[in-house]
């Protein structure tokens, strides 16, 4: 070999210890903040897999729980209507015959077999009657003044409100109370002051 080409392979003046030190730093440094990055996309990822899991699952048990939500709706207007019918029997009297007394007690008997056969599967009833209304549960028919229930009272339920799982399937039908009229002129006072 000529003593030029062991020139060219033996280390040049200008890349000292401290050169190699300082590149050597500069490439663990650009190869640290690498690591950084790929741990980052890697936690991220996995955050977002986590969140995926968990909201397929959420969807799988909500179209678990409601996909019977149009047939629990249906059953529910067969519930309120077998109510109705039971309603609709003559009051029970001292002399009724033995026929009349073993149908109404036949239906009521169906009625609460029915309703409990729908509670087991998540469609309850409830009789808002006396409750404060709340717009998520109860659909205003009219309004009734009364001083003996505090305005926004379910004074009367013409149905009862359905849910599926705590979700709302139909509306209680309701009469609320408000205050009663006074007699007297509204203030208007304050309409002077905007004229």
């Amino acid at each position: 070999m000529s003593d030029n080409s062991q020139a060219s392979e033996a280390p040049t003046e200008t890349s000292g210890p401290d050169q190699l030190m300082e590149a050597a730093s500069s490439r663990l440094a650009e190869l640290e903040a690498e690591r950084d990055e790929f741990r980052d996309r890697w936690m991220r990822s996995e955050a977002e897999m986590q969140n995926l899991r968990a909201r397929s699952k959420r969807e799988v048990e909500d179209a678990r729980q409601y996909a019977v939500q149009k047939f629990a709706t249906d059953v529910s207007e067969a519930a309120e209507n077998l109510r109705r019918g039971l309603a609709a029997l003559p009051a029970k009297k001292d002399n009724e015959s033995d026929i009349v007394t073993r149908l109404r007690d036949g239906f009521a008997g169906v009625e609460r077999s029915f309703i409990a056969m729908l509670e087991r599967n998540g469609v309850k009833s409830t009789d808002p009657t006396g409750a404060a209304f709340d717009p998520n549960l109860h659909q205003t028919m009219g309004e009734q003044e009364s001083d003996q229930h505090p305005p926004g009272t379910v004074l009367q339920a013409w149905t009862s409100a359905w849910t599926l799982h705590g979700r709302l399937l139909r509306p209680a039908m309701v009469i609320v109370s408000k205050a009663p009229a006074t007699g007297e002129p509204a203030d208007r006072s304050h309409l002077d002051t905007l004229a």
